[in-house]
């Protein structure tokens, strides 16, 4: 199933498929490892829903939901 990283629950994981955003947003998302084809699972979502804690590439990254809604994911279950 596609969906955006700001849909995806705690324990929810999957593959990125493609990274918009324009600029600056874009590359920083790039930077951060963020890449297509990066497995990623969502580990945490802060009380107030806002900002989303994830794991990829063996280390942990805490990104906003504004920012995660510009990421196109192809979701599994348990992936890590």
């Amino acid at each position: 199933m596609m969906t955006t990283l700001d849909k995806i629950r705690p324990g929810m994981g999957g593959i990125i498929q493609s990274v918009g955003g324009q600029g600056a947003l874009r590359r920083r998302l790039l930077d951060m490892g963020l890449t297509p084809k990066t497995k990623i699972q969502v580990t945490k979502i802060a009380p107030m829903g806002d900002p989303m804690e994830l794991y990829l590439r063996g280390y942990v990254l805490t990104l906003r939901l504004q920012d995660a809604a510009e990421i196109e994911v192809l979701v599994e279950e348990e992936m890590l």
